[in-house]
Order: structure tokens, then sequence, then C-alpha cells
């Protein structure tokens, strides 16, 4: 797009950009976000990504749509956490949460929430 405009841009300028813009970008973006429901699932899949295995952690409501994601190189107990206290600090905490048998997410819902105990 930019060599038909005959314009040079280094590879160095858009990460600058990238790293400049993308934060004001996802403000915006969560402030058009439609509020969430009650009940979540969460939920992890270990995919590809560059040729390297990674963790997609996602919080997904009962109509399949995505509410948050994180994506990890572990799948252990501080990568739950740091993704329950995202999506919680940004969505708000629903009602419910179900999880799998990961042991790794049921001791971060107990971390956040003393009443699990």
């Amino acid at each position: 797009m930019m060599a038909e405009r005959a314009v040079s841009v280094d590879h160095s300028t858009v990460h600058r950009w990238a790293i400049k813009l993308l934060p004001v970008l996802e403000k915006a973006f969560r402030l058009c976000k439609r509020p969430v429901g009650k009940n979540s699932r969460l939920d992890v899949a270990r995919i590809r990504v560059k040729a390297e295995w990674r963790y997609l952690y996602r919080a997904v409501v009962r109509d399949g749509n995505t509410i948050d994601f994180l994506l990890r190189a572990h799948r252990d107990k501080p990568a739950a956490r740091l993704y329950l206290e995202k999506a919680i600090a940004l969505n708000r905490v629903p009602e419910t949460e179900t999880i799998d048998k990961s042991g790794a997410k049921l001791v971060a819902l107990k971390a956040i929430n003393p009443r699990l105990q």
C-alpha cells in the first residue's frame, strides 16, 4: 500500500506506530463493547503460533462470543491468575465461572476469591 504511493517506511517506524497506537485503539474499542452476561466459561486451548506451542486462555459467554483472551507460553497458576485478574478488571466479576478440571485455574480462582477456600 505504501509502495503504491511511493512512500518508503522502515519496519522500525511501523513498530513504533503500533506500540503507540494499539493501546489507544484497545481503550477506544473497550468503550464500545457490549456488556458481558452473568455467566462465563473459561477454557484453555493449545495452539501453534509461529512454530511454537502456546496456551490461549479465553472466557466465552453462553452464545459463544469471546469476552477476553490471553496468550501465554506456559499453562500454570501465574498465567491463569493473570488472565482472571485481567478479565475481571475489564469486564466485572461474573456470577458463575465454569472451568474444567485444570488445577491451575482452580488454584487461581481460589487465590482471587477467598470465599472458595
